[in-house]
C-alpha cells in the first residue's frame, strides 16, 4: 500500500514540476518545436517515467538532469536571440521548394522531401493544382508554408510578385534571400543609403516587396 501512495505522489509531484519546466522555457505550439525542443522533451518525459516506475531511487537523481536539461535550453534560448548562426543552428532555416512556380528539385533533394510529400501538404491546404502555387516554403517544423498565384493586377508594374522574405535580420545581410529575388548585397547597400541608412548593422529587420521597403531599426 505504501509503495502505491509514493507513486501516486511522485506522480503528482513530477507532474507539477514539468508543467513548471516547461511553462519556464517558453511557449510554443507542438508542431513548431525544433529538433532539440523535441528531444529535449522526450528526454524529460522518460526520465519522469523511469521515476514513477522505480520509487525507491531518489527523486534527486531525476530532478537534477531535469534542471539541468531546462538550463541547457533557457541558455540557448538566449544564445539564440544575440546570434543568427546558433539560431539556425537550433531552430534550423525554411527552405523555398517552390519560387515564382518553379520547383526547386535541388532544395527537395538537401531536405530528402519528395514530391509525394508536396503533394500531401498541398492537398492538405485544399490546393488541388500545382500549378497554382506561386511560392511554397518549407518551414524548420516540417510545416509548408503556401502562396498561391495572384492573377489579379494588383502588384506594382514591372514588379514580380515577391516573398517579402527578410533582407536583414538582427544587423546581418541574408544574403540567399536577396539572391532569390534577384538582387544583390551591393544593390542592397546603395537602396538603403539612398533612404537615409548608412549602417546596416542598426537594422533589426528590412524587407522588400513590389518595390517598397520596410525597415525597423534596434532599440
Amino acid at each position: 500500500m505504501e509503495e502505491y501512495v509514493m507513486m501516486i505522489a511522485r506522480t503528482i509531484f513530477l507532474y507539477i514540476t514539468i508543467v513548471f519546466i516547461f511553462r519556464v522555457m517558453g511557449k510554443r505550439e507542438i508542431g513548431e518545436l525544433s529538433v532539440l525542443d523535441l528531444v529535449v522533451f522526450i528526454m524529460i518525459a522518460e526520465m519522469a517515467v523511469m521515476a514513477i516506475e522505480n520509487p525507491k531511487d531518489p527523486l534527486v537523481h531525476t530532478l537534477l538532469p531535469m534542471f539541468l536539461l531546462m538550463g541547457i535550453q533557457i541558455l540557448l534560448a538566449y544564445v539564440s536571440l544575440k546570434s543568427q548562426r546558433i539560431r539556425d543552428f537550433v531552430d534550423g532555416k525554411p527552405t523555398v521548394i517552390i519560387s515564382n512556380g518553379k520547383i526547386d528539385e535541388q532544395a527537395m533533394k538537401k531536405q530528402r522531401y519528395n514530391f509525394d510529400d508536396l503533394l500531401i501538404q498541398l492537398r492538405d491546404k485544399d490546393i488541388k493544382n500545382l500549378a497554382n502555387v506561386e511560392f511554397a516554403i518549407l518551414e524548420p517544423s516540417g510545416k509548408l508554408s503556401v502562396f498561391e498565384k495572384n492573377n489579379s493586377e494588383n502588384t506594382t508594374q514591372g514588379e514580380k510578385e515577391s516573398l517579402n522574405l527578410p533582407l536583414i535580420k538582427d544587423g546581418i545581410i541574408q544574403d540567399d534571400h536577396l539572391q532569390l529575388i534577384g538582387k544583390t548585397n551591393l544593390w542592397l547597400r546603395q537602396q538603403l543609403r539612398s533612404l537615409g541608412y548608412h549602417d546596416f548593422k542598426k537594422i533589426s529587420y528590412c524587407s522588400y516587396d513590389q518595390g517598397a521597403f520596410f525597415i525597423d531599426i534596434k532599440d
